[in-house]
């Protein structure tokens, strides 16, 4: 959180720095199953420490996937663990992120994201030996001057630009075209010219920081107009409010420069998608659980929980790839994490054991997520699957630590794959979700809805022709 309210713990604190701080208004944030953060701002003369205490109401039938109208009352509970200021507000706004609870039991929703992932974190202390579970995601993003598309009945279409585009090579500009761009898959790490954005993804950590979020650096990706921002592990709730700050900050910051961002996996085809590997450790007190003397100096604890993600990931891919496009991602040839194997350091695998410096920074790699998921469900379902491993003592089998990519076809038939497509995915989840219900952190109400939510992407994806359909087929 930002720092003025790193000490303001409890309502009269927080409204004691919004007061000293001359806040005039106040962001209360949800967050709704797809990911999407939501809010409703309150003058600074409605904040008292009894209002913040007791909570607001909303519509919760507002809210896809959620209630029906007859039961749409649902009660914000802020959460004084998490507050910040906006910083592209032209008056001074604090966010306050909020849990959803039913207005008569004032128990957590169900169905609210950020509550399960509470309850994950709750389950893990009572299932395990850890009292703390961090994450550490890397979420990728493109950045694009010009985007077009339309769906209609007669019309499907879509257009993306940016001068950083290798297509753009010969385009004309008014002052001429100064021809240092990336090449395709030749992103990564140049400096400038080539690397035009520079200053942007600064502006975007200034932004991060000024949000409270910890960071760590910037970097340009491998496609063209791709980059990654760097921010620091949390716990897994804090980190996934913080994935949350990320996006608004990336959007923002993007837009305030006259740009767009967009965190859809493939948005480009012939180049590197968008992924968000999420780095995973358990902690008891100052213990690392996950250092040990097995394979890559891992314990027995980190590699069950790697043979719990392994076996749950297919059910798992629903959560952490949870579009349609994120399946335009998972393809062989484009550092595409698709093949369900571990390794250390080795990138084609699903699962990477990352070179570590001491025993403390021991920990997993989870590969195959994309920065579309829903933070707060993705990592509680990848904790969900380590925990189960863990408990039934699930081991991954061999490590591969060769280069998955290229692999003979008979050997390369033995390894298991993520889905291959977001109907698989949810299939999965509604054959293999027991380990979800565990400790009741999600639920059977919960992930049937949110089925029945992903189920109208696949539908419309399925039912709606494709550009590439007319020239394969069109004259047939």
């Amino acid at each position: 959180m930002s720092d003025i309210f790193a000490k303001a713990k409890t309502p009269a604190a927080v409204v004691k720095v919004l007061m000293d701080n001359d806040v005039q208004f106040v962001d209360f944030w949800l967050v709704d199953p797809r990911g999407k953060s939501h809010y409703l701002t309150h003058d600074i003369t409605t904040i008292t420490a009894e209002f913040l205490a007791e909570g607001l109401y909303m519509d919760g039938s507002s809210i896809a996937g959620w209630k029906e109208i007859h039961q749409s009352d649902m009660l914000l509970k802020p959460d004084m663990n998490k507050v910040t200021m906006n910083p592209f507000t032209a008056q001074p706004t604090a966010i306050i992120f909020c849990d959803v609870l039913e207005p008569d039991t004032k128990k957590p929703y169900n169905r609210d994201p950020r509550s399960i992932a509470k309850a994950a974190e709750a389950y893990a202390k009572k299932a395990t030996k850890a009292d703390a579970v961090y994450f550490g995601p890397e979420a990728e993003f493109f950045v694009f001057e010009d985007v077009k598309f339309k769906s209609s009945m007669f019309e499907q279409s879509y257009s993306l630009n940016h001068s950083e585009l290798p297509t753009n090579s010969n385009a004309s500009y008014p002052d001429g075209n100064l021809g240092h761009r990336p090449r395709v898959k030749g992103g990564y790490f140049p400096t400038a010219p080539v690397d035009s954005c520079q200053d942007l993804r600064s502006d975007m950590l200034t932004a991060l920081k000024a949000m409270g979020v910890p960071v760590e650096k910037h970097h340009h990706e491998v496609a063209s107009a791709q980059h990654e921002l760097g921010i620091k592990f949390s716990t897994l709730v804090d980190c996934a409010d913080n994935m949350q700050l990320y996006k608004f900050g990336v959007l923002n910051t993007a837009h305030a420069y006259g740009q767009t961002a967009t965190f859809m996996p493939k948005p480009v085809f012939g180049d590197n998608g968008s992924g968000m590997h999420c780095h995973q450790s358990m902690f008891s007190g100052k213990t690392p659980l996950f250092a040990g003397n097995k394979y890559a100096g891992l314990s027995d604890l980190a590699l069950y929980y790697i043979g719990g993600i392994i076996k749950h990931a297919k059910a798992i891919n629903a959560f952490t790839n949870p579009t349609t496009n994120s399946y335009k991602r998972l393809v062989p040839g484009y550092e595409a994490p698709v093949l369900l194997a571990y390794s250390g350091r080795n990138r084609s695998a699903s699962c990477r054991i990352p070179h570590a410096t001491s025993p403390k920074a021991k920990r997993v790699e989870v590969r195959f997520p994309d920065p579309t998921a829903n933070p707060y469900l993705g990592f509680a379902a990848m904790l969900m699957a380590g925990i189960d491993g863990i408990k039934n003592k699930i081991h991954p089998g061999e490590p591969m630590d060769k280069n998955l990519y290229t692999l003979p076809e008979k050997e390369l038939a033995k390894i298991p794959t993520v889905c291959g497509s977001l109907r698989e995915a949810l299939q999965s989840l509604e054959k293999d979700h027991q380990f979800l219900l565990q400790g009741g952190v999600f639920s059977e109400d919960m992930i049937q809805g949110y089925i029945e939510l992903k189920m109208e992407e696949v539908l419309r994806f399925e039912t709606t022709p494709h550009p590439i359909e007319f020239e394969m087929y069109y004259s047939s």
